[in-house]
């Protein structure tokens, strides 16, 4: 449907006309200039206390931290990882272009989406969000979603310098690169959920671990 029938259908529901001119005005004001409303001052640090508090806090939502020097290894890293989660050195690679030179030989690796047999994905953070350890990851043809949902092991590079304080910062960052995605995930740790009997389960709706490799070098 397209999207002016979309809203008026809703308009109709609603019983409402469009919007008055004055009020229109200020709804396109506020969609063109993004206005802020108070920021937490937990992420306002410099570049490396923004790091150090992403990791604890993708630490404390049980999510799982390794700091690398450099892109080059991130394969090592990967085939650390699952080998002490008794995991099978195999993975999915997403097709982003910092990953694409990244030499996988060690692993069974291929890149692309996931299917439902595998078993862990490798893809990149567009953002992280330091005051809540969270991973910015957009949708697109270089990142595809199915690879944040589908595997029980998702492993997310993120390069240091794009870790940011809030997540004000991190969708202005995004706005900058263009039209917005057709989705945007935002990842606080593994898949997750204690509705039943108010036991926490890991990977419920999605990867019962998650690992984030940050590169260092990269600030």
């Amino acid at each position: 449907m397209p999207r002016q029938a979309m809203l008026a259908a809703i308009r109709r529901g609603l019983k409402r006309g469009p919007l008055a001119a004055d009020a229109q005005a200020m709804l396109l004001g506020r969609m063109a200039h993004h206005p802020r409303h108070t920021v937490p001052g937990r992420g306002q640090l410099p570049p490396a206390g923004r790091v150090a508090l992403f990791a604890q806090m993708v630490e404390r939502e049980f999510g799982t931290v390794a700091r690398l020097p450099a892109l080059a290894d991130v394969p090592g890293a990967v085939a650390t990882y699952l080998k002490t989660q008794n995991q099978p050195p195999a993975l999915v690679v997403s097709p982003h272009p910092v990953l694409a030179g990244l030499d996988f030989s060690g692993l069974a690796a291929r890149t692309g989406s996931t299917a439902a047999h595998d078993a862990a994905a490798l893809t990149y953070a567009f953002a992280g969000i330091a005051e809540t350890g969270t991973l910015m990851l957009p949708s697109g043809p270089q990142t595809p979603t199915v690879n944040n949902l589908l595997p029980d092991n998702a492993i997310v590079v993120i390069e240091a310098a794009r870790i940011v304080a809030s997540y004000e910062d991190a969708f202005d960052l995004l706005r900058q690169t263009g039209a917005m995605p057709r989705n945007v995930m935002l990842v606080t740790g593994p898949s997750r959920s204690a509705d039943i009997e108010q036991t926490l389960e890991l990977g419920a709706h999605g990867p019962r671990r998650l690992h984030v490799l940050i590169i260092d070098g990269a600030v």
